[in-house]
């Protein structure tokens, strides 16, 4: 089955005659170690479809199986549909679950609502489909510094990710403008910089502000319901914290911390307000933070940032090292911004490369796992076409096309590198995305697309890709996802009031051959 949650590509369905159809007598037998994976089976397909899906007690018409097979290898799953009963195997419990999205996905659309819609029973195909994930990191990274996501709105797009077969939540809690993250050590890092006065409206370069609050955060059990609701569904969440630059929140509230005092920062774009990087007292909060956060995040990658910091490069690498070899130490894998490169990364440190393909390629030849993410073609904050009625248009135009071709291998890399690839992840940065509507329009259906990029070995045409998306739109309806349409934005999709900044292709490929990957650092439009 392909990444994204559309129906399963040709070349994995083997039809079978018949269909199978769910009716409320249907039974669930799972093992125990599979309780978990048949406890959500039961809540999500319950609802709408008036089945229990009660363990088997006796005779009953047709039967849900899930089983294991370690054969299979992680994630991988077999799914097989007849008309007496539905076989989910996995190569361990991801993958029964990600056989179990794909059923569902056979069902129809209604059967991803919350409660029935129609009185008639639902059927699926039979089907016989065995498939397995190219990647072992499918990631999102979502900014909620820029603009505060709230708990309830998370836990939806965590529930979209996993319908879509991406494993890993890299969420992005601290910047200049906000500070999302409960920490007991440092209180005033979310009482001060946990909210701002006011926030730009549109691209920086028209520097228009309006003065409407802004702020959030989420506090340490909020954290601890978050990281369970993705374990749940086989996502992990990586956290990370940005250091040392993006910091302008944390010096607001702790001005010793820092080069100056200065208050959270209401624009966007790069801050000179950052850490003091030569501080012994600055580089003492970095790790009592980060203790914090490793003991509510189990994940074994750690987010420290590393990107867009202005100021000495050499007490730069030095800093930023150290926090690495902290984390590291605490048994955890460091992971940074490609820029963390310029210094000398500390060995062991995975390497989210965002600088174009090139990023990617020096990142692996230096001997770092590498998470491929370049912005021109996995930055979804980026407008989605040329039309003047894209919501706030930054960046080049990025189309769902543009995102099914990418590839996170570098065509040029040498055959030694390219296992260091480890996947890749999209990156949705919300300096224009205020809430989860726009949100939802700036992500999907293009997620989808990259979903099936990380998902797939073998890429489909991008036709054929298209009309599967056309059925999967259905479910996006049925879930209230407020995608792009294919033709554009409707209108209260658009927004006149807040200009944009739109760049061409050519203009953002020069930008990124000036970047020097290890000569300096860049900065996002």
């Amino acid at each position: 089955m392909n990444a994204h949650g559309l129906l399963p590509r040709p070349s994995t369905v083997r039809p079978s005659s018949g269909a199978f159809t769910l009716v409320p007598a249907t039974a669930l037998d799972a093992p125990r170690e599979l309780a978990s994976v048949a406890a959500w089976l039961r809540a999500t397909l319950g609802p709408p479809t008036g089945c229990a899906l009660l363990p088997p007690e006796g005779p009953e018409q047709g039967r849900l199986t899930l089983a294991l097979d370690p054969d299979l290898g992680a994630e991988a799953y077999r799914l097989r549909v007849t008309s007496s009963g539905v076989w989910i195997t996995g190569g361990d419990a991801a993958g029964v679950f990600n056989g179990a999205q794909v059923f569902r996905q056979l069902l129809p659309p209604a059967a991803l609502r919350r409660a029935p819609v129609a009185g008639a029973p639902m059927t699926a195909p039979a089907v016989e489909i065995e498939d397995r994930p190219a990647y072992g990191w499918r990631g999102c990274m979502l900014d909620v510094a820029r603009h505060f996501m709230p708990k309830a709105d998370l836990l939806r797009f965590v529930d979209l990710l996993a319908l879509h077969r991406l494993n890993v939540l890299h969420l992005h809690l601290t910047d200049d403008q906000g500070w999302r993250l409960e920490i007991a050590k440092y209180p005033r890092l979310t009482s001060v910089g946990g909210w701002r006065p006011a926030s730009m409206l549109g691209s920086r370069q028209h520097e228009t502000v309006v003065g409407r609050p802004h702020g959030g955060f989420y506090t340490a059990d909020d954290v601890r319901e978050i990281v369970a609701y993705a374990a749940e569904r086989f996502v992990t969440v990586v956290p990370e914290i940005d250091l040392p630059g993006h910091t302008q929140a944390v010096v607001a509230a702790y001005p010793e911390l820092g080069l100056r005092p200065t208050e959270v920062r209401t624009g966007w774009g790069v801050s000179e307000d950052i850490l003091d990087v030569t501080s012994p007292a600055a580089l003492e909060f970095c790790r009592d933070v980060l203790d914090e956060v490793m003991e509510l995040f189990p994940s074994s990658h750690i987010g420290i940032g590393g990107d867009e910091c202005p100021g000495d490069p050499a007490a730069r690498a030095a800093f930023i090292g150290a926090v690495a070899e902290h984390v590291a130490a605490a048994g955890r894998t460091p992971y940074a911004w490609d820029e963390i490169l310029e210094g000398g990364a500390t060995p062991g440190t995975t390497v989210a490369a965002w600088r174009g393909p090139k990023a990617t390629t020096v990142a692996a030849r230096a001997g770092h796992r590498v998470v491929a993410c370049p912005d021109m073609s996995v930055y979804l904050d980026y407008r989605q076409s040329e039309s003047p009625d894209e919501p706030i248009p930054v960046g080049p135009p990025l189309t769902l096309r543009d995102v099914h071709a990418f590839d996170p291998v570098p065509a040029d890399m040498d055959e030694r590198d390219r296992p260091l690839v480890i996947g890749a992840q999209c990156n949705v940065w919300t300096e224009h995305m205020e809430d989860t509507r726009a949100v939802d329009y700036m992500v999907f259906p293009r997620l989808c697309a990259f979903a099936e990029v990380v998902w797939a070995a073998e890429r489909t045409p991008y036709e054929e890709f298209a009309g599967r998306l056309e059925v999967h739109t259905a479910r996006l309806d049925a879930l209230g996802v407020e995608y792009r349409p294919q033709e554009g934005p409707k209108p209260w999709q658009s927004r006149p009031d807040a200009p944009g900044w739109p760049m061409s292709r050519a203009d953002r490929e020069a930008v990124i051959a000036g970047f020097g990957v290890g000569e300096g650092p860049a900065v996002h439009p």
